[in-house]
């Protein structure tokens, strides 16, 4: 038999440096843990278009006079955003919403579009020209009775999507999750 020389000690230490270790918890047959953007509520506030993972859920916090739009992805996921009446800085204006919505979902297949909030706040016109966009001397159009058709028929536009698609729900003032 021919002999083997030994391997430093060093050389095998750095060896083994180099293999990652398994959690305490771990064992190389267990599955991997959920992730948490699976499992966790993502936050959409007013003016913003965020996306939960398949699995996931969506919590629009503080919905008074502001519309919801989700749209159901085929492959379980969601994409959202928080129309609001007025700008908050920094975030979209109510006719911006929808454009930004469209690109976020980009060519995905869409199994439906669920828009939740104040409905008889919402002209449906101020998803394509928001109340800032008036400018001095133009009036305001301001709805004289609730308009689901009308806001689901400017969000199935909005989004290309047929109408059908589209429901809307008047719901009361608070926290809305969409899971």
């Amino acid at each position: 038999m021919p002999l083997r020389r030994a391997v430093p000690a060093v050389a095998l230490l750095a060896a083994l440096a180099t293999v990652p270790a398994l959690p305490v918890t771990a064992s190389a047959a267990a599955p991997p843990a959920p992730s948490a953007a699976r499992t966790a509520d993502i936050r959409i506030t007013e003016g913003q278009v965020r996306e939960a993972a398949p699995g996931g859920s969506i919590l629009y916090p503080s919905v008074t006079s502001c519309l919801t739009v989700t749209v159901r992805l085929r492959g379980g996921g969601l994409v959202g955003a928080h129309a609001s009446l007025f700008q908050v800085p920094g975030e979209y204006r109510s006719d911006a919403i929808l454009p930004a919505l469209r690109r976020q979902v980009g060519d995905r297949r869409v199994t439906a579009v669920e828009v939740r909030g104040a409905v008889g706040a919402w002209y449906p016109g101020y998803l394509t020209k928001a109340i800032e966009s008036y400018g001095e001397g133009e009036e305001v159009p301001s709805p004289t009775h609730p308009d689901p058709a009308g806001v689901a028929e400017a969000v199935a536009r909005g989004l290309g999507q047929p109408r059908d698609r589209v429901t809307v729900e008047d719901v009361p003032d608070g926290d809305i999750r969409v899971r």
